[in-house]
């Protein structure tokens, strides 16, 4: 957990996978950390390069989507932090799903049809695609596990307004069809995706994290449908593996459970993992960059004096 005190800081939240400092009330650092959360659980061993490979993945993703709507990003100084507008957030999570998979198909397989408000069709098999995307929003826990919650429960607890939502709606699904584009350019199928808004003023912005393989699940959509049609277990980029490694080993994040054991074995594989993760979204070798504590403040602080002065 990073512990920095930046010029001009006047707040720092540490979450699960991310420390995050305002500054001056306006602007955000972001620091992703080596941190891996699951089942809202932080594990207790890091994961080497992962900060670089998430913050990394954001950044151009969000580049890649800043013609679709505004972004909170100013710029990423150094390798796993980045510097951007602070937005009051919405207390949702913007969960939209083009395959049911995960959740979506727990819930299907349990005999329910409907998620969030939306209802599924019949006749799906596991990773099937939807007939077109859905939107399954979530609740944004400060503590604890996510909630589902559907469009018209947002809109009566007033978490967004009914010309908010609308507009949350159009760029979730804009920047699902991006992603979708961006991530068949490299020959994967982007499943399920989240996003998170906030406002300044009036306007809209994306925040956070966008399309990396701590919010989103990946196909290779090489024999993608062979595999469908054989009932073969999909190829999946995603964080997918780890929770399957917790399930397999007695863990899900309930009372009593203990984490198992992460060998050294485990954390090289995990990390491996995110490294191809990186690779195949983004289409280019991933450069490992290790910056010292010391480095990495004082290149943050002079991003923020120029942010400041200007």
């Amino acid at each position: 957990m990073s512990s920095f005190q930046f010029p001009f800081q006047t707040n720092v939240y540490h979450g699960k996978v991310r420390d995050v400092y305002t500054i001056e009330n306006d602007w955000l650092v972001m620091i992703a950390s080596n941190r891996i959360s699951a089942f809202d659980v932080i594990l207790p061993r890091p994961i080497p390069y992962k900060g670089q490979v998430l913050n990394q993945i954001a950044a151009y993703m969000l580049k890649a989507t800043r013609d679709i709507c505004p972004n909170w990003l100013v710029e990423v100084p150094t390798p796993n932090s980045a510097i951007g507008k602070r937005c009051t957030p919405f207390k949702i999570e913007m969960v939209v799903r083009g395959n049911v998979v995960g959740h979506a198909w727990r819930t299907y397989s349990s005999g329910k049809r409907e998620l969030c408000g939306v209802t599924m069709p019949e006749g799906l098999k596991e990773n099937d695609f939807f007939p077109t995307p859905i939107i399954t929003p979530s609740t944004k826990a400060d503590a604890g596990h996510d909630q589902d919650i559907s469009k018209e429960e947002i809109i009566a607890n007033g978490l967004a307004s009914r010309e908010d939502w609308a507009v949350l709606e159009r760029y979730t699904l804009a920047l699902f069809a991006r992603g979708k584009e961006i991530a068949a350019a490299q020959g994967l199928i982007l499943a399920d995706t989240k996003y998170e808004f906030g406002k300044i003023g009036d306007t809209i912005y994306l925040m956070d994290e966008v399309h990396t393989p701590d919010s989103s699940r990946y196909f290779y959509a090489d024999g993608f449908e062979e595999r469908q049609a054989s009932g073969e277990k999909q190829k999946q980029l995603s964080k997918e593996f780890v929770r399957e490694w917790l399930i397999a080993n007695n863990f899900m994040g309930k009372e009593g459970q203990t984490v198992p054991v992460m060998s050294d074995e485990w954390i090289d594989t995990i990390s491996q993992r995110y490294i191809e993760l990186y690779e195949k979204v983004i289409g280019k070798k991933f450069v490992p960059e290790n910056i010292s504590e010391e480095d990495t403040f004082s290149i943050i602080s002079a991003s923020i004096q120029q942010l400041i002065n200007h």
